[in-house]
This record gives C-alpha cells, sequence and structure tokens, in this order.
C-alpha cells in the first residue's frame, strides 16, 4: 500500500526511492565511501548499550538497521517506514536471516506513528528530517512512542564544520556523488546523487545542528550528545527519554 496522507517532502521521498530498493545498501555504501555502515554501527552502539526489550526503527529502508539490532541484542525489533517498495526488499532482506521472528516490518510514517505511548524501550532513525515537513513535531511524535528512560538515536548526513573539508565535501556532492550514481546505478542513482548535496545543504540551512539538539530537548529528551562522524560527513545523536 502507499501512504496518500503525508506531505510534501514525504511523497517526494516515495518517489525518489522507489527504483532503488534491490541495489541500495550497496550502492548507499560505494557513494559515501564506505562510511554508511561505520555510522550505522556508531548509532546502534548507543541503543545496545542500553539492552532494550523493544526497539523501533524509523525509516528502516530495506531493515538493514532492523537487522543489525536484532543481531547485536535481544530485542523485538519493529522497522516502519513509508516507501512500499522500500519495505518489500527489505523483508525479502529479513526473510534470509535467522532474525526473521525478531524483525517485523511495517508502512507508517514518522509524523504519525501506528504505535501507543511508550510503546519501545528504544528508537532509530536513520537519513529521516530532511524528508519531513516539520522536523521538530516529528521529534516529538517520535518521543511520544519511547518509554520514560528508554534511548533513541539517530544518524543524519552533516555538512563538514570546518570550511577546508567542506569545500571538498561540496565538490564530491555537487561533482564525484551524481557522477558515481550514474556509474554505478544508472539514471535513477544519478538523481539521488544530484539531489544530496543541494539537499544537505538546504536542511541545514534551516535546521542547524544545534538548533536539532535543541528540539531534541524540547521532544522531551535529555543527556543529549552528539557524534561528529567523518570530518563532518556524518552525526549520530543519542539522548534519553526524560520521566513523566
Amino acid at each position: 500500500m502507499q501512504l496518500q496522507d503525508g506531505g510534501d517532502r514525504n511523497r517526494f521521498a516515495q518517489r525518489l526511492f522507489a527504483p532503488l530498493p534491490r541495489r541500495y545498501d550497496r550502492l548507499a555504501e560505494v557513494l559515501s565511501l564506505g562510511q554508511n555502515g561505520r555510522w550505522r554501527r556508531a548509532m546502534v552502539d548507543r541503543v545496545v548499550a542500553a539492552a532494550p526489550a523493544t526497539v523501533l526503527d524509523v525509516a528502516t529502508g530495506t531493515a538493514g538497521v532492523a537487522l543489525q539490532l536484532a543481531a547485536r541484542t535481544n530485542a523485538r525489533v519493529v522497522g516502519v517506514d513509508l516507501s512500499a517498495d522500500m519495505l518489500r526488499q527489505g523483508r525479502r532482506n529479513v526473510a534470509a536471516t535467522a532474525m526473521r521472528g525478531r524483525v517485523e516490518l511495517v508502512t507508517g510514517r514518522a509524523e504519525r506513528l501506528p504505535f501507543p505511548d511508550g510503546a519501545f524501550d528504544a528508537l532509530t532513525f536513520t537519513y529521516l528530517l530532511r524528508y519531513v515537513d516539520d522536523p521538530a513535531a516529528t521529534l516529538r511524535e517520535l518521543a511520544r512512542v519511547v518509554r520514560p528512560g528508554g534511548v533513541m538515536a539517530s544518524l543524519e548526513f552533516l555538512l563538514p564544520p570546518s570550511r577546508f573539508w567542506r569545500l571538498w565535501w561540496w565538490l564530491y556532492t555537487r561533482l564525484g556523488l551524481p557522477a558515481g550514481g550514474w556509474l554505478t546505478g544508472g539514471r535513477e542513482w544519478l538523481r539521488v546523487g544530484a539531489f544530496l548535496g543541494p539537499s544537505i545543504s538546504g536542511h541545514y540551512r534551516r535546521y542547524p545542528l544545534a538548533w536539532t539538539e535543541q528540539a531534541w530537548r524540547r521532544a522531551g529528551f535529555k543527556d543529549v550528545e552528539v557524534r561528529v562522524m567523518s570530518l563532518g560527513g556524518g552525526v549520530v545523536m543519542w539522548g534519553r527519554r526524560a520521566d513523566a
């Protein structure tokens, strides 16, 4: 099924990623210069340390993070994504592992999660906030389904803070990334490669990293921490849901 009540950014994300699922994980590694897997592990580390019994992975895509969570904890893991195409590939990925009894994938939107308050001990989300119309409201909705004392961790792209590295990042995202997308994935990945750089730049003009940290706190998280990855190409953030 396709969700029909999402915002403009939801609909754009559905169209952008619809042709990509079968090669998504491999190409994500290639186009991130091999960093995507390391960034994901750094995010999952923050959840593993909390030893949760239940975890929600939002924007689960092809279930890469959900499967890693299941492999590294004893938790029951639920993955949610608005793309039916990504979830179909995710279900194939889950079925090919020993985790299929512990990982469930469902269709849903981060802005309106189909779960009761405090339903999960921990929550993760990956590359999400650029695809929602109201990041602050989305963070509040994510917080709603995490129990008091539970952990939330995220991974997002970032703009390198150093002017030197930001110049090289700009050149890579505007020239190297589209070319790499075309060579490794054809027209669909050329489109993604050309989109990512301007999308990341535009997002941080509107929502700087300091704004995002404050939005986490306003959503109800405490002890919010940030780890900048790979000279500023990515950022892992985590915090603990405040007691009610």
